[in-house]
């Protein structure tokens, strides 16, 4: 049998939380990954979507954050956990309510760590799409970030798993959450 068909077999019921600031690289990892151990992939914020039938910028702005939030502790508290899953979430998503202890409880949660640098010369490619930060000039992106993303550590430290961002490979995230070197 192939190892990723033995990891399948033998972890029957799992989903994988890949968390992070915005523009960390959560839902390219989380296709690469689901693929690799053959899990279902779902982009949190995609599913958001596709249920209300707006983007997430339209239900920013029509709805309000308050609301938006409230949509991703339902899309966690509905998550089968029997399912073998891996959920690329929203960045401010295990900031609030009791996500981040909710998805500690139904899954593993994995961290994906990456510098203010980093994560500004990413986010300066898709400033449009996201709404936290389509009104900040792109000279103040990086000091937002640099403000922004202690607050948010504070929940993203308490995954269960951490792993340096920048060139992560999804090999790596599998020896961590699995214990097993592939």
């Amino acid at each position: 049998m192939h190892q990723q068909s033995l990891l399948y077999v033998f972890f029957m019921g799992m989903i994988i939380f890949l968390i992070g600031f915005m523009g960390s690289g959560k839902s390219t990892l989380g296709k690469r990954l689901a693929r690799r151990i053959d899990f279902e992939f779902r982009d949190m914020d995609h599913c958001i979507e596709q249920e209300l039938k707006m983007t997430i910028p339209e239900i920013f702005s029509t709805k309000g954050e308050a609301y938006f939030r409230s949509l991703e502790t339902s899309f966690i508290n509905t998550l089968d956990p029997e399912k073998n899953q891996v959920i690329a979430t929203g960045g401010g998503a295990p900031c609030f309510g009791q996500n981040m202890y909710l998805m500690n409880e139904k899954g593993v949660t994995v961290y994906l760590r990456l510098s203010p640098a980093s994560l500004a010369g990413r986010l300066l490619k898709a400033r449009n799409v996201r709404p936290l930060i389509t009104t900040i000039p792109p000279e103040e992106l990086i000091k937002y970030i640099e403000r922004k993303l202690p607050e948010r550590e504070v929940f993203y430290n308490k995954a269960r798993c951490i792993i340096k961002g920048e060139n992560v490979k999804s090999a790596h995230v599998v020896s961590l959450v699995f214990g097993k070197e592939e």
